[in-house]
């Protein structure tokens, strides 16, 4: 890694002076935080040689979530009852934005985005009191880990087109397709799995599922890397796979509502990743233009670079607004999707727009790979595409806004 990596102190605001936006809570949680991910993390993450782009392996990764669990954040997002925080919208997405921002390769295990609580948090209200022990529970107390798993060939935008069969057989239902580009499978216990259980294929009828990731005739295909390097996405070939009826989830034909039924807050839980990493890049940017020498003096005294670094606070300013005003209505009991969607759609383009200038910046040491920039240009490119992409967020604005009275 370069100089502005993860055992860097805790950085400072990119505007001090700034007030915070959410609740003393809030306040004090991000604070913990910083203290753990630049601390102890960073100490972990120098002991295994952990970065951007050396993932940690499943024993690191559990050790991780156990000690994120006794600190009180893993699981912080869910409800008090399931042992949450209870927070508002406006406060989760500021944590997750400052876990973000702080360039960690541990900031999504610290309260197990890809493979904990928030995989199923939505789920308690319709699950059994036999699911709730037996997954949510362990999930939420760092005991297991768990994945979602709707994507497959044909389903991927088209989401209610599963091809994955479940088919009833006395107290089993039989699983047989291929789920691709899940993540957070390779360290999953169990997924949270979509199956069609139709019997005339014209119709559309998705179910979802508690599926064992260990169980005969389930298969985990990972090994394969994205564009940003990473090593926590992988397939999950079912081949006749034999599930309990009592791990059916809810009512049959209720998966892809299950899955949906939240996504107006999903899709602004998104933002503050991307805008959290943006951040690292504008202040890297930032930075290397204070220090790298040109003609005499930094570059950062150059007006074309000084422009380029104002397009990009202004982007990631413009973004962060329109994130946390989505989190204000919901919280306010709306029910925003055209603005989650804008949210989604705005801080995508915007956060790899930042990236890409950041690049820029660094010139030649910009396209080195090793380099962070370098790391967060592919990484912010992949939010374009990830979690329904520029265009599926286009089309929902544009419904919404055509419906209007």
């Amino acid at each position: 890694m370069n100089n502005h990596d993860i055992t860097s102190p805790i950085p400072a605001p990119l505007f001090p002076g700034v007030p915070f936006e959410g609740s003393p809570q809030a306040a004090e949680l991000i604070t913990r935080i910083n203290e753990y991910l630049h601390g102890e993390l960073a100490a972990l993450a120098r002991e295994h040689g952990i970065d951007h782009e050396n993932s940690p392996g499943k024993a690191l990764l559990r050790q991780v979530w156990k000690r994120s669990h006794a600190l009180g954040f893993y699981g912080m997002t869910l409800p008090p009852q399931m042992g949450g925080l209870g927070l508002s919208v406006l406060d989760h997405v500021l944590v997750k934005e400052a876990i973000y921002a702080s360039g960690s390769p541990f900031a999504p295990h610290v309260f197990g985005e890809l493979s904990g609580p928030p995989r199923v948090g939505a789920l308690a209200r319709v699950a059994t009191p036999f699911q709730l022990q037996n997954f949510i529970l362990p999930v939420a107390q760092a005991d297991m880990a768990i994945c979602f798993a709707l994507t497959e060939a044909e389903a991927g935008s088209d989401a209610g087109n599963v091809q994955t069969h479940a088919v009833k057989d006395g107290d089993h239902y039989v699983l047989t397709g291929e789920k691709r580009f899940i993540s957070g499978s390779p360290f999953a216990d169990y997924a949270v799995l979509m199956a069609s259980t139709a019997t005339d294929p014209a119709q559309r009828e998705v179910s979802a599922f508690f599926v064992d990731l260990h169980a005969p005739g389930v298969r985990v295909q990972a090994g394969y890397k994205t564009m940003a390097g990473q090593t926590s996405t992988g397939n999950i070939a079912l081949d006749g796979a034999r599930v309990p009826a009592t791990h059916l989830i809810g009512e049959p034909g209720r998966g892809l509502a299950l899955a949906l039924g939240r996504i107006t807050v999903n899709r602004l839980l998104h933002c503050p990743a991307m805008l959290g990493l943006a951040q690292v890049a504008l202040r890297d940017a930032r930075d290397y233009a204070q220090q790298r020498q040109q003609f005499g003096r930094a570059i950062g005294q150059f007006q074309a670079i000084q422009h380029m670094l104002a397009d990009m606070a202004t982007d990631w300013a413009a973004a962060r607004g329109l994130m946390l005003a989505t989190a204000r209505q919901i919280d306010a009991g709306g029910d925003p999707r055209a603005q989650a969607a804008m949210a989604k759609l705005f801080c995508s383009e915007a956060a790899f727009r930042i990236a890409d200038r950041a690049v820029q910046i660094h010139g030649g040491e910009g396209i080195v790979q090793g380099r962070r920039v370098e790391f967060l240009f592919r990484m912010l490119r992949m939010y374009r595409v990830l979690t329904g992409t520029s265009e599926i967020q286009r089309n929902t604005i544009a419904k919404e806004l055509l419906a209007a009275p």
